[in-house]
């Protein structure tokens, strides 16, 4: 089996790791009673900072909007990070007990990052993701791409259950599904998954319109995609190199959305890369590395980052609130 995490960017190194020993348990997963906990009185977590600034990032939408006007982008998703410093190690095992915890239909992952060499020596990735990159059984595969964002209304925030059609009567859910802006973002992630996915399956089946999916904070436009694979040999690794990034993370073209992020942000790091594991029958299942943080060496310290895709008819100002309500679930989880 290899486990680990891929980069954001395809050109940065991965954390891969061939285990020794592999252990594997039924039911979801819960920490040993006697694991550390998160504790206001053992532990306090306080915001340092944003990178970028709230002013600096409605500028990098505004330049990457006249792009997206201009033709060259189709879609490209900005994102912007917080930096956040505690008075004690923060454990990884306590942080994605948390995780889990506050959203259980998220899957829950913590990577060590040492093996990508350099600044991530001792570093480690945790986070609970409610995206699902690809997931291979046999010659099933399965994708759930994300792509359109909402918070939840206040006092609707724990209504109803993960997959929710209707909304739960929620207002801001009727309206994700029925924003023009955020279908066309959707879209653009599913036709360009199906175009990935097609010259690998002999059979794809992929519905014409999103459902809903929600988190305790947020709404989200998901839509459940299924195929056979034409050969049995194509590992669940090999599928997520094909896939990964999705416009859901980077945008479309690929090529010219990613070298915008890259003259835009700074490294994204394994932020929105992958997370997941492949087995020597070429089962697996990785996640996209979203709703995560970056832990220190000393574990002092995380950064979490968050973003937004950009298309024609995106406001800058709700981008940047859209970023605001993604960054709330690492900061509830650490209490900052």
């Amino acid at each position: 089996m290899v486990v680990g995490a891929l980069p954001f960017d395809p050109a940065a190194p991965a954390a891969l790791t061939v285990p020794e020993s592999v252990t594997r348990s039924a039911g979801a997963w819960v920490p040993h009673p006697d694991a550390p906990q998160l504790s206001a009185d053992a532990l306090r977590v306080h915001v340092t900072g944003y990178v970028p600034s709230a002013e600096e990032h409605l500028a990098r939408i505004g330049r990457l909007l006249h792009r997206v006007d201009d033709g060259e982008l189709d879609k490209v998703v900005a994102a912007r990070a917080v930096l956040l410093e505690a008075d004690a190690p923060i454990s990884r095992t306590a942080l994605l007990a948390r995780l889990v915890a506050g959203d259980t239909a998220g899957n829950g992952f913590t990577v060590d990052l040492s093996p990508a060499g350099g600044r991530y020596a001792g570093r480690a990735l945790v986070g609970a993701s409610p995206e699902t990159l690809v997931r291979r059984r046999g010659r099933r595969v399965e994708c759930r791409p994300l792509a359109g964002t909402a918070a939840r209304t206040p006092g609707a925030a724990q209504s109803g259950g993960p997959e929710q059609p209707g909304g739960a009567g929620d207002p801001a859910a009727r309206a994700l599904l029925n924003s023009g802006k955020n279908l066309r973002e959707h879209a653009f992630v599913v036709d360009w998954i199906r175009g990935a996915l097609a010259p690998l399956c002999s059979g794809l089946d992929v519905p014409p319109t999103p459902t809903l999916l929600s988190t305790p904070h947020l709404w989200h436009l998901g839509t459940e995609i299924s195929g056979t694979l034409a050969d049995p040999s194509t590992s669940a690794l090999d599928l997520a190199l094909a896939l990964h990034p999705t416009p859901a993370v980077c945008g479309t073209p690929t090529d010219r959305a990613l070298h915008a992020i890259r003259e835009t942000e700074e490294p994204r790091g394994f932020y929105a890369g992958a997370v997941g594991w492949c087995d020597d029958d070429g089962d697996g299942e990785w996640v996209v590395a979203i709703r995560c943080a970056e832990l220190s060496p000393d574990r002092r310290s995380a950064l979490a980052h968050a973003g937004g895709g950009i298309v024609a008819g995106s406001r800058a100002d709700a981008e940047l609130a859209e970023t605001d309500a993604k960054l709330r679930t690492l900061r509830r989880a650490l209490g900052a």
